[in-house]
């Protein structure tokens, strides 16, 4: 028997998706046997006298004969042709009609029979098989469609063919679209769950009829609506008429809400399913058992109200109980619903609301500018005290400028607000306060006054997959202990910073995104805490994140590029937790430290910065360590005015200029850090810092390993320095380091080069392998050597030239191949208890062989030997002519003995007018190098200075640049905070 319910007939298989897939095809009369099956119903009235006809038959055919009927024949003659209809529906053929015999049958088939009608008097049977099977399916989908959903309900108990037309999909799509206006079937699967789906894209058979049943218990707000004559839903001119309806049946039905009642009492086989049936006491079924459950209310289902388009300003509405309030109307349905208050809210939900819903409908709170009322604690939508209502796809506006749009406050209260818009508030627009909680998910909070979101006073809420931007302040503000959940909002492009937490708040933030705010990204002050995880913070005009005045945040694997200024700024005794971020393209430093501010900083990568990597100054300190610092345009890390870090364990590699740059009195400690591969030096110590440098690997420096210059400090101790294109350790310029145990090994230069008034202590160092001499001293420095070894060197073990002198005492030299110590002219060093041995006197031999100096030095390295000058070929002074090349190549010139010194021979290099005798092809060169080349230093100027030719070389410098601080940028507070 077909279903009376709204379901679906359970004898027919569900229909394709396909275009017309709404219209099920019913056997032909040349493929069935069976005739249009007849149901018995109750004696109800029916609408239209053709439908009572029609039932009445049904009613006389289904009881088995009897009363003068004739009886239905078990089968139908074949035909071979049948009506079809647009719908792809089939006529039945009639059973066989005979003449009525003794027991008032018909005996002729019915196409022998001739056309009939009422007046001719014949009787109610005939009457019923035009209707069930000549009756076009076009006229009788047109009489259908005048009827109420009750009477439509009835009619597809009459038979199989009358069942499927009155499911027709365009047929309940206007019936659902007259009650309900919407442009698709909301479905309601569930208490404060509502969803439009597309028609080809739900699951039911029947779409409009699903919604249509699943929403029928509801009651309408409808001003001026006339309903159907015989519809039983209900409808009212006011929501508050709406809700009090709902309270008066609320209290007359024990356990469930008063809308249950609201749809009436439908009667007859026009019963509702359990799951979505008329609600309230269930009346008397007229299915006539005493198990029916068809017209049962779903225990406890809270009231269903529709409120119809228009605009409603004079209902203050304030809901305590559980009623789900839903706009009702074609087109954007939010924007056609509008409830406006212009004093008190506009709804708030109160204790008792648990499973309370608002939903589709537009909420404005526009006080009078010209009214004295106070509206400080008066919201466009309130929630209080234990309740927990949904709010859904709502546009919330409030013209208030001292309230907030949204305030949801109290303990137990738990909201759910999905899919709203709160935009263009003059205030606040969503402030969530006082241990208050509640899920906030997918709303787009934007253009308001103040932030976008406020949190406060232990307040906890989660937020999900909100769109917060182009906020006139901060997008989200966490303040005096506010907590909260943030996962995955977009926060973008608001004045101040895209997330704000200030004074003990502890928020914790994870797939975000904040960017292109137009000051800062995060900003933590005044103690405040939270763990950002995981977020993409990005484009912002200043820092990226900002941590100042005693707080402590954990900013854990985020990806921190492209700012505007600076990465990571920390400031004003800020402190933290900077760990597994990825930082990079930021146009100042990765992270700046600065102001006694002590951060933990750690598995970071800071690369490709337009500035240095990590700036710590003004007596900034900190513990920075297993990082991995690359590729930036200035220094990896600059430490500076009395700021003391710890870095240790850090890799620092590929800057264009300085590793690690101690200047201005930096201090700290460097600790087992690996520095190599830097276009200047590793390491650069100058104008009084005194750093620890204790166990680092320095090599590739293509301007040395570590340079000391300008009044610089420091103790080097137990480091490995080698493989650099310059000398191993520079010291110059007053300087006065130390250096313990070190390994300097390798240079592409000398080991360690001490000129221009350098000093230092120099103790237990091992100093090998390097291709000029292992330790030099020049220029009137005056360097202290205890217990080294300097072995294996490609050049001299030491030289002391220009004037310089020296303390050298219990050292062992040897093995080096121009000699051991070598003396220039005039100098005088103080030497004590030194073991020089086993040197290959390669300088002796080939002098003592006759050979050119040039053919054992090249121009790269400097033996020292007697050198001379020759009139006679016109050299200058900065040409140098070996002993052999006098005696042979310049015999009987005018010549002059210079001094004993480090140089190379021009005669044999070629530079001279006169070909050497001594040596080959000559070698293009330039002058003759008195000195090793002299470093490049960095700089304490904002931009290049001017290409330089270094004294001795004509190498042209090349200058470093100092960091820029990060512009502190005091952020407004907004009035209201």
């Amino acid at each position: 028997m077909p279903s009376a319910s709204f379901s679906s007939s359970r004898s027919y298989v569900r229909r394709s998706r396909r275009k017309g897939g709404h219209r099920i095809p019913l056997p032909s009369r040349t493929q069935s046997s069976e005739p249009c099956e007849s149901v018995p119903i109750p004696n109800n009235n029916v609408t239209g006298s053709a439908m009572a006809a029609t039932a009445a038959c049904a009613g006389a055919s289904g009881s088995g004969g009897g009363g003068g009927s004739p009886p239905v024949p078990a089968a139908a003659p074949a035909t071979t042709a049948g009506h079809h209809s647009p719908y792809d529906l089939r006529r039945k053929s009639p059973p066989a009609y005979h003449e009525p015999g003794p027991s008032g049958a018909c005996s002729l088939p019915a196409r022998k029979r001739p056309r009939t009608s009422l007046s001719q008097g014949v009787d109610v049977c005939n009457v019923s098989q035009y209707l069930q099977y000549e009756l076009p399916d076009e006229v009788l989908l047109c009489i259908l469609s005048h009827l109420t959903e009750r009477d439509l309900c009835r009619v597809a108990q009459v038979c199989k063919r009358f069942n499927t037309i009155a499911n027709d999909t365009e047929l309940w799509k206007s019936l659902y679209q007259s009650v309900f206006e919407y442009d698709m079937p909301l479905l309601h699967p569930a208490p404060c769950q509502f969803e439009f789906v597309a028609p080809d894209e739900c699951d039911a058979d029947n779409p409009w009829k699903e919604s249509f049943r699943q929403l029928y218990y509801g009651i309408h707000v409808r001003p001026n609506y006339r309903p159907k004559k015989d519809s039983r839903i209900k409808h009212f001119n006011t929501i508050r008429a709406a809700l009090e309806y709902v309270e008066e049946r609320s209290g007359g039905v024990g356990g469930g809400s008063g809308a249950h009642s609201a749809c009436g009492a439908a009667t007859g086989g026009a019963a509702l399913s359990a799951s979505g049936g008329p609600c309230g006491a269930a009346p008397a079924c007229a299915c006539g058992t005493a198990a029916c459950s068809c017209r049962r209310a779903a225990p406890h289902a809270p009231a269903l109200v529709f409120v119809h388009a228009g605009l409603y300003q004079e209902e203050c509405l304030a809901i305590d109980t559980d009623v789900q309030l839903i706009g009702c109307a074609p087109g954007n349905v939010a924007e056609s619903v509008v409830l406006e208050r212009e004093a008190e809210s506009t709804l708030t939900f109160a204790e008792g609301a648990n499973r309370a819903y608002a939903g589709h409908i537009t909420l404005k709170f526009s006080p009078d500018a010209t009214s004295t009322m106070q509206h400080h604690k008066h919201y466009c939508l309130e929630v209080s005290d234990n309740c927990s209502p949904t709010v859904d796809h709502c546009i919330i506006r409030s013209a208030s400028v001292v309230g907030a749009a949204v305030c949801v406050s109290g303990a137990g209260a738990n909201p759910v607000i999905k899919h709203c818009d709160i935009s263009d508030c003059e205030n606040v627009g969503l402030y969530v306060t006082d241990y208050a909680q509640g899920a906030y998910q997918d709303n787009e909070i934007s253009r308001n006054a103040l932030a976008g979101i406020w949190v406060k006073n232990f307040a906890n809420p989660i937020m999900r997959r909100n769109h917060i931007h182009h906020g006139r302040d901060v997008g989200i503000f966490t303040f005096e202990n506010g907590l909260g959940y943030f996962e995955a909002n977009d926060i973008h492009n608001n004045r101040i910073a895209g997330f704000e937490v200030k004074a003990g708040a502890n928020p914790t933030v994870v797939h975000c995104e904040i960017h292109h705010g137009q000051t800062g990204g995060i900003y933590v002050h005044e103690s405040g805490l939270g763990q950002f995880i995981d977020n993409k913070i990005h484009s912002n005009n200043f820092a990226g994140v900002w941590i100042t005045s005693n707080s402590n945040p954990t900013i854990r694997r985020n990806e921190i590029y492209n700012g505007h200024q600076g990465g990571v700024y920390i400031f004003g005794e800020g402190r933290g937790l900077i760990e597994h971020n990825n930082i990079y393209g930021n146009a100042l430093a990765g992270i700046q430290i600065r102001t006694n501010s002590d951060p933990i900083v750690r598995h970071n990568k800071i690369h490709h910065g337009q500035h240095g990597g990590i700036y710590v100054h003004e007596k900034g300190q900190g513990l920075i360590e297993e990082n991995e610092v690359y590729a930036n345009t200035l220094a990896g890390v600059w430490i500076t005015t009395g700021s003391t870090p710890v870095l240790r364990r850090n890799r620092i590699h590929s800057g264009k200029q300085v590793g690690v740059y101690f200047y201005d009195n930096g201090h700290g400690k460097l600790e087992d850090n690996d520095i190599f591969n830097h276009l200047y030096s590793g390491v650069q110590i100058r104008t009084g810092s005194n750093p620890v440098i204790r166990g680092n690997k320095i090599w590739g420096g293509q301007n040395g390993g570590v340079l000391v210059y300008n009044g610089g400090l420091g103790l080097l101790e137990q480091n490995e320095i080698f493989d650099n294109a310059m000398a191993g350790v520079w010291i110059k310029t007053d300087s006065n380091p130390t250096l313990k145990r070190n390994k300097i090994f390798d240079g592409r230069d000398g080991g360690i080069c001490i000129f221009n008034g350098g000093k230092g202590v120099l103790e237990e160092n091992d100093i090998f392998r390097n291709a000029q001499a292992g330790v030099l001293i020049s220029t009137q420095s005056h360097p202290v050597l205890r217990r080294n070894r300097i072995f294996d060197g490609l050049a001299a073990g030491v030289e002391i030239t220009n004037n310089a002198t020296a303390t050298l005492e219990h050292n062992q030299i040897f093995n080096n191949r121009f000699g051991g110590l070598c003396l220039a002219s005039g100098v005088s060093p103080l030497v004590r208890g030194n073991k020089i041995f086993s040197n290959q006197d390669a300088v002796e031999k080939a002098v003592g062989g006759g050979q050119c100096l040039y053919k054992i030095s090249s121009y790269t390295s400097f033996p020292m030997h007697d050198f001379y000058r020759c009139q006679t070929c016109n050299t200058t002074d900065r040409n140098a002519i070996c002993v052999n090349c006098i005696k042979t190549c310049h015999s009987g010139h005018d010549v002059e003995f210079i001094r004993h010194d480090r140089f190379f021979c021009d005669c044999g290099a070629g530079t001279l007018s006169n070909q050497c005798q001594l040596q080959g092809e000559p070698t293009q060169d330039t002058d003759t190098l008195y000195d090793s080349a002299a470093p490049m230093e960095s700089h304490t100027l904002m931009t290049e200075r001017p290409p330089q030719a270094l004294a001795a070389v004509g190498v042209k410098s090349t200058i470093a640049c100092e960091p820029v601080d990060s512009q502190e940028i005091s952020l407004a507070a907004s009035a209201a905070r």
